[in-house]
């Protein structure tokens, strides 16, 4: 998938229908900075928006994703080539995202003990001791649940009952005994409970 081509087939495109950026923009409730963006190839349409978008063009989803209008005798070959190409794009952006969640997780730990430490051991005011174990506290209680939510959604929980790969609900995660990122849950397809271990892909390798 060629990001610049397919920047540059909705530039045309756009052009074609006579609209600007702003004016496309408002169409699919953004702003013209996100369409300057997928027309100078640095970043593609959200899924979110990619059938409006496409609506609003006149072409269909294989088409926007190769950068060009396909005949149907290449038609399916494309189709899958997109669809590997997305599932790659994907897997790459959940092993950047659990590894910031890594980033933020030490961070707020480091932050957490080392003020508790210094509150516990150092001979200061008590008023001093308690703003610190609360400057720790506050970080430690905004970041975790941010953590966890990149956690959620990144890549997939396997199943260890019946091998099912899936993304649970921010609840089930939240409220999961765990270790690392293995957590205890009750799996949506066959109801059992396993420690299930989180995936990238969503087949098996």
């Amino acid at each position: 998938m060629n990001q610049q081509k397919t920047g540059r087939f909705i530039s045309s495109l756009r052009k074609e229908k006579g609209l600007t950026q702003s004016a496309l923009a408002e169409k699919l409730g953004i702003t013209d900075r996100a369409v300057s963006k997928w027309e100078t190839g640095k970043s593609l349409p959200d899924a979110a928006i990619m059938l409006e978008l496409c609506k609003i063009l006149g072409i269909n989803v294989n088409e926007l994703l190769s950068g060009e209008r396909l005949e149907m005798t290449n038609y399916n070959e494309m189709a899958e080539k997109n669809l590997l190409e997305m599932k790659k794009q994907k897997e790459q952006t959940d092993r950047r995202l659990l590894r910031i969640e890594i980033v933020i997780g030490l961070l707020i730990s480091v932050v957490f003990f080392a003020l508790i430490f210094i509150a516990s051991f150092a001979q200061i005011e008590d008023w001093l001791r308690i703003t610190l174990i609360i400057t720790g506290f506050i970080p430690f209680a905004i970041m975790l649940p941010f953590a966890i939510r990149i956690e959620q959604t990144a890549g997939y929980y396997e199943c260890q009952k019946c091998g099912n790969r899936y993304i649970p609900k921010y609840s089930s995660v939240l409220f999961a005994m765990h270790v690392n990122r293995t957590r205890y849950m009750k799996c949506p397809k066959c109801n059992q409970r396993s420690w299930q271990k989180k995936v990238i892909s969503k087949e098996a390798e």
